[in-house]
């Protein structure tokens, strides 16, 4: 179990890893072309993308446990035809993205509008670029989904690392070849994603062909399945919208504080980012063996996958705990040189030494979740958390201050895991194997 677990993880958590450099990788290239503009633009338009396509990742999830779980059933067909569906919505939504870019890059830029003219002309620039993108990200989400559902991490994370390849030699081209400017770096992820679909369809018509002979178009439009597929994805697509809402309300309210705050609140979360990266490996795991081992009907391998990875997430959240709380400095020291910013993280690390501490068991809970295909449980449980978070910040702010915005981000991690033991009965295998009460 352990093996299999590690086979599943170790790929996702290479491919978390490349998001990060890649975008370190975009802003050094911003920077070398000589303005702070482009870096201002890079930095809103980035933020726009993050934002759209982190609350479309749900087709990702909504596949993976839908697959999984065919695929531990021995049901072909289906696990083709599931693969068909999630295409056909990927698709659509990004026909829709592509025909309504100018409104939606109009409303978007005046969400975002704070910089000088320039910056958001720029910005406005990077964003009808990279829009054309679109079709192949969601789709990507889709693909990725689905080979996660069969119990390959592999594939993800070798097309995740070309893909982030030739984004840069792409990008470096346009800029400094081409004199393209920040257009340019939005053109090298315009490629870069269809080189990712691309590579991701070659290998499922050469790995994968007789799942792919086996999608029907009539089944795959089936009234039942298409209704249960689109209920999952809405519940993680309204899952996924409150998470987007708290981590976008924490930097919002950060700014309250003044300009210090804000940045050392927004240096402490990539911290928080760097464990999730690390933790979601574990969570992917979980997705597969969770849809798989209910496809399966085996409640004895659900268990036990259960629980090594609990104590793997456990091991995770030990390492970054005892890492912030001995190494915070210089691992802070990578993103800021400032002395102010360093004196203030200070006064709040303990804060995100707790996350780890609160935030394992619901992060495994929710891979957990999703490959049960338990997606109200998801979204009921972030929804009343979301309102936990602003419940405890409204009410402590005039007292604590910023103090009051990480109790809040605290106690919505808490109030999700809380609720969501209770509502799966302490993970209870036996409701997790029942369908029926999806």
């Amino acid at each position: 179990m352990n093996r299999e677990i590690l086979r599943l993880a170790l790929p996702n958590i290479v491919s978390n890893v490349t998001i990060p450099l890649l975008g370190m990788i975009d802003i050094a290239i911003a920077g070398r072309i000589g303005d702070d503009a482009t870096i201002g633009a890079l930095a809103i338009g980035t933020a726009i993308f993050n934002f759209i396509y982190w609350n479309f990742a749900f087709l990702r999830m909504g596949t993976s446990g839908l697959a999984a779980q065919a695929y531990g059933a021995g049901d072909k067909r289906e696990t083709a035809n599931i693969l068909g569906r999630s295409m056909m919505a990927a698709f659509g939504i990004a026909f829709l993205l592509l025909l309504f870019n100018r409104p939606l890059g109009a409303f978007a830029m005046s969400i975002m509008k704070g910089g000088s003219a320039e910056v958001m002309s720029l910005a406005a620039e990077y964003f009808y670029a990279r829009i054309w993108a679109a079709p192949a990200a969601i789709a990507i989400f889709s693909l990725h989904g689905w080979l996660i559902g069969m119990q390959d991490s592999t594939t993800p994370m070798v097309v995740s690392i070309i893909n982030n390849l030739v984004n840069v030699a792409c990008s470096l081209w346009f800029v400094f070849g081409l004199d393209m400017g920040v257009v340019g770096i939005a053109w090298g992820t315009v490629v870069a994603q269809y080189v990712g679909l691309a590579i991701t369809l070659l290998i499922l018509a050469v790995r994968y062909r007789d799942y792919i002979r086996a999608v029907s178009l009539r089944e795959s439009l089936r009234m039942e399945p298409l209704v249960r597929f689109f209920r999952i994805n809405s519940d993680a697509f309204l899952r996924t919208l409150c998470v987007c809402t708290v981590y976008t309300c924490f930097t919002a309210f950060s700014a309250r504080f003044g300009d210090t705050v804000l940045a050392t609140n927004e240096l402490l979360m990539q911290l928080f980012m760097l464990f999730s990266y690390m933790l979601d490996g574990f969570c992917y795991a979980a997705e597969s063996l969770t849809g798989r081992f209910i496809g399966e009907r085996n409640g004895e391998r659900l268990r036990q996958s259960n629980r090594h990875l609990l104590v793997w997430s456990a091991g995770v959240a030990a390492i970054y705990i005892v890492a912030y709380i001995f190494w915070w400095e210089p691992i802070l020291g990578i993103f800021t040189s400032s002395p102010t910013i360093m004196a203030c993280a200070e006064e709040y690390i303990g804060w995100i030494v707790m996350v780890p501490l609160v935030g394992f068991i619901p992060f495994l809970i929710d891979g957990i979740l999703i490959g049960a295909t338990k997606t109200r449980i998801m979204r009921n449980t972030t929804f009343f958390s979301l309102v936990a978070f602003f419940v405890l910040f409204f009410g402590l702010e005039w007292w604590l201050g910023n103090r009051a915005l990480w109790i809040a981000f605290i106690g919505f991690i808490v109030v999700r895991f809380v609720l969501m033991l209770v509502a799966t009965k302490g993970v209870n295998t036996e409701l997790l194997m029942d369908t029926s009460k999806e």
